[in-house]
């Protein structure tokens, strides 16, 4: 299938680089900027997406359309669009690329395809692509197949596309897993050596992790200062992920405990930060340091900062 026209909701930190792999393969991306930050904005311009104003405009005529953006969005992103998508003369195929439950997705593609308009059922692994690197997120989609068929000829224009099978709900369930694992394990590791820090005893911690637990130590260096500028984000892929297990009969409580992990992160002078413009918790220890003393001044504040 030729794909020409690709909608983005919403060009933020992933959605805008997505688009621009997509630009840069010669396909037009295009979104509603309208009551967007001006954050936003700058990274949809600097991907070459355009703001065509409003969303009928965005979603009439494009042959697929994507929604990234914080889970705890996601129904309503889906809600918002509905109307337009059902007074759209040619309809996108809709693909939910959120970290959101299966059955959540499973809601969605209901609404969606009320309005008559296809649904895949998606989930991203991996970082957004970097300018003239090589694309690092893989895709999987899931869903009728008459319609992933559809969506994977993205794969021509730059992006990892990858199918799964079972229907709506599998992509999701293999992202629910495997970020329960990846982001789980952050959570864990950030309660930890904060906890340390709090008790005075992060030295030895320290010393005790490069002696047995270096890669695990080393994991942990690299994750907890990527995770900063995400952690609000983070706060409702963990209340999803928790939704997965508790609805196949698994307690949901030790994710809805990261999910707190996330929300104080978030609440810190760390919640400020920005994947482009970062000033603090560039080391594991510096955002150890940032949680611990949030928790002993009683600073921690709502709220990510982002608008």
């Amino acid at each position: 299938m030729t794909i020409e026209t690709v909608a983005i909701f919403a060009p933020g930190d992933m959605g805008h680089a997505i688009g621009r792999v997509l630009t840069d393969n010669g396909v037009r991306v295009i979104t509603n900027l309208a009551d967007r930050s001006p954050r936003t904005q700058e990274l949809a311009a600097a991907a070459g997406i355009d703001d065509a104003g409003d969303d009928v405009a965005a979603v009439d005529g494009a042959d697929v359309l994507l929604s990234i953006l914080p889970p705890s969005s996601a129904m309503e992103l889906a809600s918002r669009l509905a109307s337009a998508l059902a007074s759209a003369a040619a309809k996108p195929v809709y693909v939910d690329l959120n970290a959101i439950a299966p059955s959540t997705s499973v809601e969605i593609g209901e609404l969606i395809e009320s309005v008559g308009v296809p649904y895949v059922d998606g989930g991203i692994i991996g970082g957004p692509p970097k300018p003239g690197g090589r694309v690092s997120p893989r895709l999987y989609v899931s869903g009728h197949a008459e319609d992933v068929e559809r969506v994977i000829g993205l794969a021509d224009y730059g992006l990892d596309m990858r199918v799964v099978n079972g229907g709506v709900g599998a992509a999701s369930a293999l992202k629910m897993s495997y970020a329960a694992i990846t982001k789980g394990v952050t959570a864990i590791a950030t309660q930890a050596l904060a906890g340390a820090k709090a008790y005075g005893v992060d030295r030895e911690l320290a010393a005790e992790m490069a002696a047995s637990q270096r890669m695990m130590r080393e994991r942990f260096e690299r994750g907890l200062p990527s995770m900063v500028p995400k952690a609000y984000r983070w706060v409702g892929e963990m209340e999803e992920i928790a939704r997965t297990f508790a609805d196949i009969g698994l307690d949901p409580k030790l994710f809805l405990g990261a999910a707190e992990v996330y929300r104080l992160v978030a609440s810190t002078a760390l919640g400020q930060e920005t994947p482009e413009n970062r000033s603090i918790g560039l080391t594991a220890d510096e955002v150890a340091e940032i949680v611990a003393s949030a928790l002993e001044s009683g600073l921690a504040t709502g709220g990510d900062g982002r608008g």
